[in-house]
Parts: C-alpha cells; sequence; structure tokens
C-alpha cells in the first residue's frame, strides 16, 4: 500500500495487481485491496491459485502461482514491492544451503523490484506518516514458514554479530546491480 501511494504521488497511471493465495487472511486482504481500488478509481486485477503443490513447498507454490500470475497480465511493467529486509532473509536462507543469492531487481522482462534498498522500518514510517493503512497477513508470523522462521528468530540474531547487515546487503547488491 506504501508504494501504491507513493506512485500515485507522481501521478502515474497505474494498475493494482492482487494475488489470492487461497489463505483464510487472503479473503480479508482481497477486499481490503478492492475497496481501495474502487476508492482511487484504479483498475484491479485478481488472479488465484490454479495448480497443485506437488513436492514444491508452500512458500515455493505460492511464488510460482504468483509469478506465473503476472506473467499472465502481460503487462509491459510490473513492480512487485520486495524491499531490503527481504533481501536480507533471501540472502541468509540462501547461505544456509551455499548459494548466497541476493533478489535480483529484474525477473523476466518485465517484472521490476525498484524498492530493494529500501528498509521496511522506512516503509513503515513513511505508512505512519502518511496515514497509509495496510493489512498485515496474520501467517506473517507463523515460524513453520522458512522466512519467517528467518525473521522472528534468526535474523535478531544475525543482528547481534552484524548489527549492519542491512548496509552489507546493499552494498553486496550495489556491486552486483550498478556495474
Amino acid at each position: 500500500m506504501v508504494f501504491t501511494h507513493f506512485l500515485l504521488q507522481g501521478k502515474r497511471k497505474i494498475d493494482l495487481a492482487y494475488f489470492d493465495h487461497d489463505t483464510v487472511h487472503s479473503k480479508k486482504a482481497q477486499r481490503f485491496v478492492e475497496e481501495y481500488a474502487e476508492n482511487n478509481k484504479l483498475n484491479l486485477r485478481i488472479g488465484k491459485i490454479k495448480g497443485f503443490k506437488g513436492r514444491k513447498s508452500l512458500e515455493e507454490f505460492w511464488r510460482d502461482e504468483r509469478y506465473d500470475f503476472f506473467n499472465r497480465i502481460g503487462s509491459n511493467y510490473i513492480i512487485t514491492c520486495h524491499h531490503l529486509d527481504d533481501c536480507v532473509e533471501t540472502w541468509l536462507m540462501s547461505s544456509f544451503h551455499g548459494l548466497g543469492k541476493l533478489i535480483p531487481h529484474q525477473r523476466g522482462k518485465n517484472i521490476f523490484r525498484p524498492f530493494l534498498m529500501t528498509g521496511k522500518k522506512s516503509i513503515k514510517r513513511y505508512a505512519t506518516n502518511k496515514g497509509v493503512t495496510w493489512v498485515e497477513d496474520p501467517s506473517n508470523q507463523h515460524t513453520n514458514f522458512m522466512r519467517n522462521h528467518v525473521r522472528e528468530n534468526i535474523v535478531p540474531h544475525v543482528l547481534k554479530v552484524n548489527p549492519g547487515i542491512r548496509t552489507t546487503i546493499r552494498k553486496k547488491m550495489l556491486e552486483l546491480y550498478i556495474k
């Protein structure tokens, strides 16, 4: 919602996309986004789970379904709202498996992630200062999902060892993406 608000301040013509992950919370979140789109006269495209999980983790399944939806939209520019804290979590999770991956600033030809250098704290501060409301999925607190476990249980310990981990990841992204 913060990034939508930010883009609307620039008088940009934007459409919204919402993906229903078929969870208990997703219906509430969808109603929130539908109301926001209606109040701001924005086009809204809604996608939902179409495939079957199979042997994938639930997180991987949801991600694959979401990006399939994005690819079906067929827009020239799709902006996802991944932020710096997502990058730290991804780097940590992939490092545990020997990879140390960073979230790329672009996926394919039309999916962009322009907010990767922005920390979650700055996003929440913007929301507070501008009166931007949002809904938060309560499953983000469920540590049975790997990302949530890393966020809730591991990142606090990493910050004790390296309080500048966000700066470190930001520098790594700059080295990789700004050549």
